[in-house]
Order: C-alpha cells, then structure tokens, then sequence
C-alpha cells in the first residue's frame, strides 16, 4: 500500500481491511500481520507439496479478484534437514527460495535456527 506513511496505524488496520478473508477454503496454516502473509504446511507427502500450491493458487486467484498485486518480496524459506525443497509458483512466476529470512527481526535460517 503506496501513500500511507510508514509507522501509522493506518496502514495495519487498511490491510486487516483488504486482506481478511484470504484464509477462506486455504488448506495450510496462513498467518496475517499488519502488511505480511505467511503460508506455511508440512512438505514430507506429495499431498503436503499440492496442499501449499493449491493454496498458492488460491490465494492468486483472491488476489486476481480484489484487483490486487503481490509485492515481489516473496520467499520460500525451506526448514528443517532433509526437507526436499519443491519449487512453488505464485501465478505464472516461480517463487525464489531463500536459506534465511527476517521475521518480526529475527533472522530465521532453513534449519530452524535463529541467527543473531
């Protein structure tokens, strides 16, 4: 959201606004904070991998509807050892991975592991 001043409470309260009901018939656990969405699902069966692209899929298409655009700050941030990193797609555009990402300023690695 351009226009809005960085730190007003306009700007977590418009997005509540718009982004409220992107859960409706998503599979894996979404988390919504402020300006941030974060999809997250166990990947260790085949339907785990489908489940989160389903998802994805989803949510695009929520997107699509509300005459929205994702930001391209989106991530796959692959945890845990032995995790088989599936490729994933928002749209027609496959999404990057990253081995380590910030989260409410922590620096979270792919082996689950706060970086300082």
């Amino acid at each position: 959201m351009s226009g809005i001043p960085q730190g007003s409470i306009l700007r977590p309260v418009l997005s509540n606004v718009f982004v409220g009901d992107t859960d409706s018939g998503i599979e894996c656990t979404l988390s919504k904070f402020a300006d941030d969405i974060k999809l997250r699902g166990a990947v260790n069966t085949p339907e785990g991998k489908d489940a989160i692209q389903r998802d994805l899929d989803r949510i695009e298409r929520w997107a699509c509807a509300h005459l929205m655009k994702f930001k391209a700050e989106y991530k796959v941030l692959h945890m845990g050892w032995g995790n088989p990193k599936h490729k994933y797609r928002l749209g027609r555009k496959w999404v990057d991975s990253s081995p380590e990402e910030k989260d409410l300023g922590m620096l979270v690695g792919e082996k689950i592991n706060m970086i300082q």
